[in-house]
């Protein structure tokens, strides 16, 4: 599977996964200029929540690739023409006296996301993309196998081997007992039949280890998976990370009369602990308000030890910093899909 890493780095994965420009919006609204199909540097800008001037750095650094995806560096004609029939019809107009002005696709922005490394945004953005892209390639195919099909193969494993060992060899016995001149060539060819047998029961059984499900690897592509959850899913896939990690009574009550809380326990050592799941577009914030209101439930009403707020989306700095000052633990997006891959929460332990 491509990683975060190698996406930055390769320009080649890069352009494997460019046509997925509709994770944009499922990240964040991505506003387009009046003709549908462009934006501004400044609304790039805007969208990935950086300067404008880091953009216009990564477009100097990487110009010819994101050219062949779609930006264009108007001038002259073309920019008064483009401006006439979008620019003056935009929120606060844009200003005309310009010699160039670039215009970006929404190709061009995906490939932005690829590119830009100090942007939560982006980060989120390439999240997406990358459990999508998983999910695609890992979906079963639109015709497959027959179970049938399946059963014939396991038969005709089971046929070979039963010729092997109950036919073939016991026939090289037979001829070894009446047979002084080629003894010893039949001894090892019958050696022969033997290694090709035991090989065939470890590959089938190889096979059978790894087309079996596993409840211990690591929950690739998750992401995408928790953004088609309901909520009570969710929960209950936390309450399963909760115990992978050594919690204890680890209760899933959330709903009609939870009071703030969705899933209560103890910590590996003994410690008590309370959280609130949240399973919300990962455009969507959670804010100070939504924090407040999980303090007052945590620390008053539960007397919690440890408290967790686990969210499939970014938090507010607000939210961060009063988070901290009261010792609650965010579980943002980025860090639950570390925590979903096998990362233990540090306050866990």
């Amino acid at each position: 599977m491509i990683d975060q890493a190698a996406l930055l780095e390769s320009q080649a994965l890069r352009s494997t996964v460019l046509d997925r420009t509709d994770v944009l919006d499922k990240v964040k609204a991505l506003s387009l200029l009046p003709d549908g199909m462009h934006v501004t540097t400044a609304m790039v800008a805007a969208y990935f929540e950086v300067a404008e001037t880091v953009i216009n750095n990564l477009l100097s650094r990487h110009r010819q690739e994101l050219e062949s995806n779609g930006l264009r560096v108007l001038r002259g004609s073309d920019l008064r023409e483009f401006q006439e029939l979008n620019l003056s019809f935009s929120p606060g107009g844009y200003p005309q006296r310009r010699s160039s002005l670039a215009i970006w696709s929404r190709r061009a922005v995906l490939n932005v996301a690829m590119l830009l490394r100090d942007s939560e945004i982006a980060r989120q953005v390439r999240v997406y993309l990358l459990d999508m892209e998983y999910l695609a390639r890992t979906q079963p195919v639109e015709n497959p196998a027959h179970p049938d099909l399946q059963a014939l193969d396991d038969r005709i494993d089971h046929r070979i081997t039963h010729i092997l060992g109950k036919t073939v060899v016991p026939m090289f016995n037979a001829l070894i007992e009446t047979s002084g001149e080629h003894r010893k060539e039949l001894i090892a060819l019958r050696a022969g039949v033997q290694r090709i047998e035991r090989r065939l029961h470890q590959h089938h059984a190889r096979l059978k280890r790894l087309e079996g499900i596993r409840d211990d690897r690591p929950a690739i592509g998750v992401m995408a998976a928790m953004d088609a959850m309901n909520g009570r899913t969710f929960e209950r896939h936390i309450a399963k990370l909760l115990i992978r990690d050594g919690c204890t009574n680890v209760v899933v009550q959330g709903g009609h009369g939870d009071r703030g809380v969705d899933i209560i326990g103890l910590t590996a050592d003994g410690r008590r602990l309370v959280v609130q799941c949240k399973r919300f577009a990962p455009y969507l914030n959670i804010t100070s308000p939504d924090v407040q209101k999980f303090i007052g439930a945590a620390k008053v009403l539960y007397s919690a030890d440890v408290a967790l707020y686990v969210a499939t989306c970014p938090f507010t700095a607000a939210a961060l910093d009063i988070a901290a000052e009261a010792g609650i633990t965010a579980v943002h997006r980025g860090k639950l899909e570390d925590w979903s891959a096998g990362e233990p929460l540090k306050v866990l332990e």
